[in-house]
């Protein structure tokens, strides 16, 4: 417990050019007390921690120490590589600049581990996009990129629908889904979502924006997805479904949307078919979503959609009549 934490303050004061004892003692969730004795300790061992003394104080290390990584274990530097997506970083025109960072801590790493990266790269490999989408790298994501890693202000034009709109946003992060890049940006006092595909036109501001440290894009971007997901659901079928056509639903409609209607049908008839109401974005959508259920689900309603599946099956009849 120890040494990993005297490992920790080592790293602390190697990325900044000196912190305080109550700075240490936050980062590292012990007391000063622990702090002075953990500076003491490391001096001994090597480490050529300097206290400086008075109100303004604290620790650094002197003649530009530089620690080898010889903390990590094997399955931390393994980690360590899995975290950047080559196909990512090349698109926000970063791949020269995480190439060298890898590089830096390759040869920092213990003899003993400097296979981790090929071997992180052997067993996995992220591949962002979904089947059937030919990838497109929006033009201008570098340059929002650079904003993004910057806090500079943007001007934008952006596409909505047949009208383009001129905008000034704080771009606070990017969030690549399903090969489909999105900027989450503030403006005014809100918090939106933008396709970068759509920006027709982007330029960088010579003023940053004071950056918002409570904002967390993670929870953000779950929360606006899973409103999303739910927006779009604007219209009720109500269908009869077979064991087998239960166990299907979720996989051809939107998940949560079908568990939850599951989960609210009544019990199964005679003849173990469940009627339920789900939420879906419209009767076409609805239509090629259920018809890969085939007659395991049966539409009650709407009329007009339950007409549309009897011709369906009529022509299939005759196909194979």
């Amino acid at each position: 417990m120890r040494a990993a934490r005297l490992i920790k303050m080592v790293l602390l004061l190697q990325s900044r050019p000196s912190m305080t004892a109550a700075e240490l003692a936050r980062e590292l969730e012990v007391s000063e007390r622990t702090i002075t004795r953990d500076a003491l300790a490391l001096s001994e061992a090597g480490v050529p921690v300097y206290a400086d003394r008075g109100r303004a104080g604290g620790y650094r290390l002197i003649g530009g120490y530089r620690t080898r990584l010889t903390g990590l274990a094997r399955s931390e530097a393994e980690a360590l590589f899995l975290s950047g997506v080559p196909g990512a970083l090349r698109e926000m025109g970063l791949a020269d600049a995480a190439s060298a960072a890898r590089l830096k801590v390759s040869a920092a790493l213990m003899p003993s581990l400097r296979d981790a990266p090929t071997s992180a790269a052997q067993r996995f490999h992220l591949d962002a996009p979904g089947w059937y989408q030919e990838p497109e790298t929006p033009e201008l994501l570098p340059v929002i990129a650079e904003a993004v890693w910057d806090d500079r202000l943007v001007s934008v034009r952006y596409r909505r629908a047949e009208v383009e709109v001129d905008r000034e946003l704080a771009p606070y992060g990017l969030v690549l889904k399903a090969g489909v890049w999105y900027l989450c940006a503030r403006v005014e006092e809100s918090y939106r979502v933008y396709r970068v595909d759509r920006f027709a036109a982007v330029a960088l501001g010579d003023d940053r924006f004071v950056r918002d440290e409570e904002f967390d894009l993670p929870g953000f971007w779950e929360e606006r997805a899973a409103q999303f997901a739910r927006s779009i659901l604007r219209t009720e079928v109500v269908v009869r479904v077979t064991e087998a056509g239960a166990r299907g639903l979720p996989y051809v409609t939107d998940r949560a949307a079908a568990r939850e209607a599951l989960e609210a049908a009544g019990p199964p008839d005679a003849e173990g078919r469940v009627t339920l109401t789900l939420p879906v974005e419209s009767e076409e959508v609805a239509y090629s979503q259920l018809l890969a259920l085939g007659p395991e689900a049966e539409v009650l309603e709407p009329p007009s959609l339950r007409e549309r599946f009897a011709e369906a099956a009529a022509r299939m009849a005759a196909l194979y009549r």
